[in-house]
């Protein structure tokens, strides 16, 4: 038989150490052997040390079914053992072979069972002895008020359940940098306690098997690894060793644990909510072999700490909290007027500050600076909040190393290194910053960071270094932790309905100045309309009555005189006319007559009749189709059809008889204008005159337009503009559509 071993022969460095597969190393430390066997329970690879546990040969066990090494009489219990994987993950299988006691401990790896055999040791723990330890971690879990004293009592527990010269509890932050967080070791070792370790010690693949496998034991630092054979061609894929006891651990790791001159190891993870929070790290400075039991009890207390990691956070924070939502109740059950004064009040209250344990706050309004505490300049605030606005997600943005984002923000370290922005409001930029110095942090590193990787003759290499090295961390502050984020969170929603009060406080105090402002230009406006009705009518009826008289003198004064009299006397009567449209278009607007049923057909008979000079002066025909009544009030409306009927008489074409067409549509219509979906009655007045140009169709309404020279066409240019004032009092509309020398159509719109 032609064998070949699996092991992987990769070259690792620490340039592609992150991409090692540990998982797949193909070989496994001595203390034990491995044999995998396929679903027929045949034996597919063995490790090269089979020999040396039992009298078989590597190449006597391949391809042969598992009953040549543990005999037919204990192949019935090995088949149930294997059955019931899933009821005895923490017991492991007893077999004997060559009379000699092993446990073995099974796990599937893709279609194989990975089968581990260590013998059995003398010195396995009595149940009384676990029974006693299992009563005293009830009893410290219960003692210990803190997430630290928990973690002090675990390692104090393991160390005397499995005799490590030291046992550490490694906690990880956010970027899997490690802190030895708690420490149980033997007097003639120096404490590791409180030391960093940078995460490149632990890479993430590493990281990703502790998951995977929550315990690993190194027995001997100093081992040989021992290859796993497989029959040639058999099969071309590795041994997946993730679950395996056993397995090789990686040669940068070796060299990294000797260059501590540690022996041997027991590492036991601590997952929390999915993610790996920690671990329990056990080191010998010797050879220390931990049977199986030993090592299940470590891992049972390890499980125990992370069902209680949740418990003692939340347990500490709720004292922060209580204090925290205490200063929140005071704050949101103060009373503030609704004005930017009480704002600057509001900010200056203690209780801003301490919801957050911050050093400073700033609430920005209309490009205006409320602080109070430890802040920037107003200025670097205002950029500080234009930077984060772009950043935030869902309007929040918090980080406690601001300069490292704001390279800018380096020169206000000392107030601003840490930031907690709320956007409460877009169209007046309404903003809250809290704000947080820096904490000159002394973080003692176990060895310079900057040099966790040494490069000498062999090349790059784990550092060999670990006396303790300080590091001052500057311009970062404390982290923003939940509590108070949540607390702000509830703060910044409350003053964004102050801050909205305000504003709807100040645009009523506005709206109330505009409406006084208002009042005033009206009654001015009423005094001037009075003085232009009342007080010029009377002087202008004496130019008019002297201009009359001396005209009767005709034959007494010349040519000249009397011509000037006539245009005198013209004069006065345009501006009696002005006098009257502007009298008359003020009227409307203090309208207060009520709506009544017009009949239509007999208003128009009425105006032809008063008109009737005009219109046989123009050879006029005004026609009518489908008059009926509408609801409007009566003299305005009158007024109305006057102006228009007038309009038209006036605008005639010389020598060309002037007809005027008006009519009304049986059906209701909707409105030219687009978003209005009420319902009107439309009445169109159609005429054959001089027109105008389209583009003037909505200037003909404006007050003292007029298209053309008065001297041709008379008028004060108010007859249109009353005419929309009218319809806009009707709550309808008028449109104008004309074609120059063809005629002019206006369009009404009543409501139906």
């Amino acid at each position: 038989m032609k064998l070949k071993d699996i092991v992987n022969r990769e070259i690792v460095n620490l340039t592609n150490c992150e991409q090692e597969p540990i998982h797949v190393p193909g070989s496994i430390q001595p203390h034990g052997f491995l044999v995998a066997i396929d679903k027929d329970f045949v034996i597919r690879y063995t490790s090269a040390n089979i020999n040396n546990y039992t009298s078989l040969e590597v190449e006597e066990v391949l391809q042969n079914p598992i009953e040549l090494l543990i005999g037919n009489d204990q192949l019935a219990e090995f088949k149930y053992y294997i059955n019931h994987l899933q009821e005895k993950l923490t017991s492991p299988h007893i077999v004997n072979i060559d009379n000699t006691q092993f446990q073995c401990v099974i796990h599937k790896s893709n279609d194989l069972l990975i089968c581990e055999f260590e013998p059995v040791s003398e010195q396995i723990p009595r149940v009384s002895t676990v029974y006693d330890q299992a009563i005293n971690f009830a009893k410290y879990m219960g003692q210990a008020m803190t997430l630290q004293q928990l973690c002090d009592n675990v390692a104090t527990e393991i160390r005397a359940l499995t005799g490590y010269d030291r046992v550490m509890v490694y906690r990880f932050d956010k970027e899997y940098n490690g802190e030895i967080f708690a420490e149980s070791k033997s007097d003639d070792h120096e404490p590791f306690l409180g030391l960093h370790y940078p995460h490149t010690d632990i890479p993430i693949q590493a990281r990703q098997l502790y998951i995977k496998n929550l315990l690993r034991l190194i027995v001997d630092i100093n081992y040989t690894p021992v290859p796993i054979f497989t029959k040639e061609h058999a099969t071309n894929e590795s041994l997946d060793l993730s679950h395996s006891t056993l397995r090789s651990v990686s040669p940068i790791h070796v060299e990294y644990l000797k260059n501590m001159g540690v022996g041997a190891t027991l590492t036991i993870s601590l997952i929390h909510e999915g993610k790996l929070w920690g671990l329990i790290a056990c080191h010998h400075y010797s050879y220390k072999y931990l049977d199986h039991y030993t090592r299940i009890a470590a891992q049972l207390q390890g499980h125990f700490l992370t069902s209680q990691i949740q418990v003692r956070e939340m347990a500490e924070e709720y004292i922060v909290a209580a204090t925290i939502n205490k200063s929140l109740e005071t704050l949101l059950n103060q009373t503030f007027l609704p004005d930017r004064v009480s704002l600057n009040d509001l900010v200056h209250q203690p209780q801003i500050l301490e919801i957050c344990h911050a050093a400073g706050v700033a609430v920005i309004l209309n490009e205006v600076v409320y602080k109070a505490g430890k802040t920037p300049e107003d200025d670097s605030i205002l950029k500080i909040a234009t930077w984060a606005k772009e950043r935030a997600s869902k309007g929040v943005y918090s980080t406690s190393s601001l300069p490292k984002h704001f390279p800018e923000a380096e020169e206000w370290c000392s107030t601003a290194s840490g930031i907690l922005y709320y956007q409460l409001g877009v169209v007046h930029n309404e903003t809250i910053i809290w704000f947080r110095p820096e904490s000159l942090q002394t973080i003692n590193w176990s060895g310079d960071p900057e040099k966790a990787i040494v490069k000498d003759i062999n090349g790059l290499s784990p550092r060999k270094s670990f006396e303790k090295y300080q590091q001052i961390v500057k311009c970062q502050s404390y982290d923003w932790t939940k509590t108070e984020l949540t607390a702000a969170s509830t703060f910044s929603y409350s003053l964004q309905k102050f801050i909205t009060l305000i504003l709807l406080t100040e645009e009523e105090t506005r709206q109330r100045e505009l409406t006084k402002q208002l009042k005033e230009s009206n009654l001015e406006l009423e005094n001037i309309s009075w003085i232009s009705t009342h007080d010029l009518k009377e002087p202008l009826r004496k130019i008019q009555l002297f201009s009359s008289r001396l005209l009767d003198l005709e034959k007494n004064i010349s040519p000249d005189v009397s011509i000037t009299l006539q245009k005198m006397n013209a004069s006065a009567n345009r501006m009696q006319k002005l006098i009257s449209d502007i009298t008359n278009y003020s009227k409307i607007r203090h309208s207060e007559n009520s709506f009544e049923s017009i009949d239509l057909q007999k208003l128009i008979d009425k105006i032809t009749q008063e008109l009737n000079d005009e219109i046989e002066e123009k050879n006029a025909e005004v026609t009518t189709k489908g008059l009926s009544s509408l609801e409007g009030i009566p003299v305005i409306v009158h007024q109305l059809f006057s102006n228009l009927i007038g309009n038209s008489l006036k605008f005639s074409k010389a020598d060309v008889p002037a007809r005027i067409h008006i009519a009304q549509e049986a059906e209701p219509h909707r409105s030219p204008e687009p978003h209005d979906t009420k319902l009107y009655t439309k009445i169109t007045i159609i005429d054959n005159g001089i027109g105008f140009e389209n583009e003037f169709n909505e200037k003909i309404f404006k007050i003292f337009t007029r298209l053309h020279a008065s001297d041709k066409y008379p008028g004060t240019g108010i007859g249109l503009a009353l005419s929309k004032k009218i319809m806009q009092l009707h709550n309808g509309y008028i449109f104008a559509e004309g074609k120059k020398n063809e005629g002019a159509v206006f369009s009404l719109y009543f409501p139906a």
